[in-house]
């Protein structure tokens, strides 16, 4: 089982700007920081995405075939998500659209300043 997911940055102030925007829009808040990472969840799960500065003190990088998915609640929610991180300085990797994943599935993919591919999706259920 999955307990977290995590990703880099050098200027965790930057990224905490970018990642409340872009997070609020699926209804995840901030509820841990301190001087190296923040943490984003929900008050009833607690935090599962972090970001932080680099423990081993080296540059922040993008992971080649890293791809972080977010759970939409509907597909309104997909657009707002992808549009927000476009707003923000993130890149496009995929508009939103339905795809062949499976029944309804509809997602979008782009990066976040860092490079980090994001992914959020929503997914009827069946």
């Amino acid at each position: 089982m999955l307990h977290l997911v995590s990703v880099g940055t050098d200027d965790l102030d930057r990224s905490i700007e970018f990642y409340d925007a872009v997070l609020s829009v699926l209804g995840m808040v901030r509820l841990q920081q301190n001087d190296v990472e923040v943490g984003y969840g929900t008050p009833e799960v607690g935090p599962v995405f972090f970001v932080n500065i680099p423990f081993n003190k080296m540059a922040a990088t993008s992971g080649n075939g890293v791809q972080i998915t977010f759970s939409a609640r509907d597909r309104e929610t997909v657009d707002a998500f992808y549009a927000k991180v476009l707003e923000l300085g993130g890149s496009d990797e995929g508009v939103p659209g339905e795809r062949d994943y499976s029944p309804g599935y509809y997602g979008a993919y782009c990066r976040d300043k860092y490079g980090n591919k994001l992914h959020v999706a929503h997914i009827p259920a069946r």
